[in-house]
């Protein structure tokens, strides 16, 4: 990591992250370069003590550059504001900053960002984790989980547990594009999961406030 933080190492949060996203804006580490219209970043409050961590941008984050916009954005900020929280008391990004997507039926899909595309990503995350220091890390869905905590990670079984991951607290919740796919009972249950996760990520907010005076 020191490499991408060798200019700016004496600067502040705001101008190392500015530093980190006009590299992000001209990688082409991976073929996700290729198709994208913008690169998403990251957006909220860099010394906010929690770090929300996605999958990746999908059609509409591609087009306005911002991450988690549409329904699940929509979703997102109605789960913040349960708790009181609005996207600019937090910082959110993703652990791939362009679009992942491929051809079906003549238009450009949302898929999975692939492991390769991930790892190539992966040092832009890891300079965001090292520039703003959060104290407690929400990943958001199965694919964030398994970059941030650990590769075997089982988001059906593993969700709403605290890790340790290089001394910050960090928990994974479902994704909130897959509570919008879910019905009936499944859609209940993990609106209910996604509730309880919120909670106990937003009293470790709280925690670290306090502790900041």
């Amino acid at each position: 990591m020191d490499s991408l933080f060798e200019s700016v190492e004496g600067e502040n949060r705001e101008e190392r992250l500015a530093e980190l996203a006009r590299q992000v804006s001209v990688c082409t580490r991976c073929d996700l370069a290729l198709n994208r219209t913008n690169t998403v970043f990251g957006t909220g409050d860099p010394y906010s003590p929690l770090m929300l961590v996605g999958e990746g941008p999908g059609e509409n984050e591609d087009a306005t550059g911002l991450p988690f916009v549409g329904r699940a954005g929509k979703l997102l900020d109605d789960i913040l504001a349960a708790v009181d929280l609005t996207r600019q008391d937090v910082y959110i990004t993703n652990i791939v900053k362009c679009r992942a997507a491929a051809q079906e039926g003549g238009r450009l899909k949302n898929r999975q960002p692939r492991t390769g595309e991930i790892r190539a990503c992966n040092p832009y995350l890891q300079g965001q984790i090292e520039a703003i220091k959060p104290r407690v890390i929400l990943c958001l869905g199965g694919p964030a989980a398994k970059t941030v905590i650990d590769k075997d990670f089982k988001i059906t079984k593993d969700r709403g547990k605290w890790y340790d991951v290089d001394g910050i607290k960090t928990m994974a919740t479902f994704h909130p594009a897959y509570v919008l796919r879910q019905r009936g009972d499944d859609l209940d249950r993990a609106k209910r999961a996604v509730w309880k996760d919120v909670q106990a990520v937003y009293a470790e907010y709280q925690k670290a406030l306090e502790e900041r005076g």
